[in-house]
């Protein structure tokens, strides 16, 4: 047996530990590459960020790198799991641990930086409660990005921005406990773009924002999460930190273009983009716009909720899409169409998970407030 072959050995064995089958920072199954300085199994990806903090980490490939026996006997005595439990135990819980299946803003430097030291820095400046800066945001009308002040503050719960740095008025108040954030590169065409969500006279609002530096957008992603995190501390005295993490930003169930047809089922069928969070289904007539066309509640099984495949014999589709999806509430049926079958059969699967869960009481609110503004 060669020294290649020995070695590949020995550390597939060590693979076969527990926590260390997969990539210690994203999650990716069967990582194929090891950081030999922290002593944890990582994924290619994950990898090309690590070889940006050589003074931190040395990547080698488990295949193709040549191993030192020390170095084996590194990633033997260290792992996975006894070094996340190291280098993650002073990381705040309102902070998001990206996952292989985000979108690639979350891979720089910034998530190592955090875990392997550097971030706490930042995590120091926001111990005042507050994060005040320039972001690129979008118009609501004209579509151009242009550069805006945001105030974040934890001791009033609002993110404000202002169309002027030295303006004494901000342009709009958003109260932090109607917001969502959630990375939208593709969507806004900027690889550090982020989605911002909250409710404007109950309906939802969109704004879209960027920042030149993805350091500087991932830290505010995670203040807004900070800030909600205190005000869910503060509404809900006696929950956990487990209970109240899952309640902070979510990323959308399913976003992407159907076709639909009016309450009377007589109008043409009209291409319209869909974006599914949690109960809360949205359509717009672009991707960007600020606001919805209109929304859908989808509720329990229970309580009247039910999508089909196909649509109802008869209906009359003239539109480009023939994959049909019949969605029902207790109050009317919702007519889409889809271009394909695999995309039909995706939607039905998250509608369908979604109608299977039980509802929340916050959910029952919401659901009724859907019934009086319609």
């Amino acid at each position: 047996m060669s020294e290649n072959e020995r070695t590949i050995r020995a550390l597939r064995e060590i693979l076969h530990m527990p926590g260390n089958d997969a990539c210690a920072d994203c999650g990716a199954p069967d990582p194929g590459w090891g950081s030999c300085s922290l002593g944890v199994f990582i994924c290619l990806a994950c990898s090309g960020i690590h070889r940006n903090i050589p003074s931190i980490s040395k990547v080698k490939s488990l295949r193709l790198s040549r191993w030192e026996d020390d170095e084996i006997r590194f990633m033997a005595d260290n792992g996975n799991q006894l070094m996340k439990s190291k280098y993650e135990a002073a990381v705040p819980v309102y902070y998001y641990k990206p996952t292989h299946k985000d979108c690639q803003v979350f891979e720089v430097l910034l998530y190592h930086d955090y875990f392997y030291s550097t971030l706490m820095n930042d995590h120091c400046r926001f111990a005042a409660g507050t994060k005040d800066g320039l972001l690129m945001k979008r118009g609501r009308d004209n579509g151009q990005f242009l550069s805006r002040r945001f105030v974040l503050s934890e001791v009033e719960g609002t993110l404000k921005y202002f169309t002027k740095y030295d303006a004494k008025e901000p342009k709009a108040v958003i109260k932090v406990d109607t917001i969502n954030a959630t990375f939208q590169p593709e969507k806004i065409g900027n690889p550090n773009g982020l989605q911002i969500t909250y409710l404007k006279d109950y309906s939802t609002r969109n704004i879209f924002v960027y920042h030149d530096s993805g350091k500087e957008i991932v830290n505010w992603f995670n203040y807004i999460r900070a800030v909600q995190l205190h005000y869910l501390k503060v509404a809900f005295p006696g929950a956990t930190d487990a209970e109240l993490v899952p309640k902070l930003t979510r990323n959308f169930l399913k976003e992407g273009y159907m076709e639909k047809t009016g309450p009377k089922q007589r109008e043409g069928f009209k291409k319209r983009w869909f974006t599914l969070d949690h109960r809360r289904l949205m359509y717009f007539k672009d991707p960007l716009d600020a606001f919805a066309k209109g929304e859908v509640f989808l509720g329990s099984k229970a309580h009247g909720y039910n999508v089909l495949p196909g649509l109802p014999a008869g209906t009359h589709c003239n539109g480009a899409w023939q994959c049909g999806i019949t969605l029902e509430t207790p109050d009317r049926f919702f007519l889409f169409t889809c271009e394909t079958e695999i995309d039909q059969q995706d939607w039905v699967k998250h509608f369908s998970n979604v109608m299977k869960a039980e509802m929340s009481p916050q959910e029952y609110t919401m659901e009724a407030l859907f019934k009086h503004r319609h």
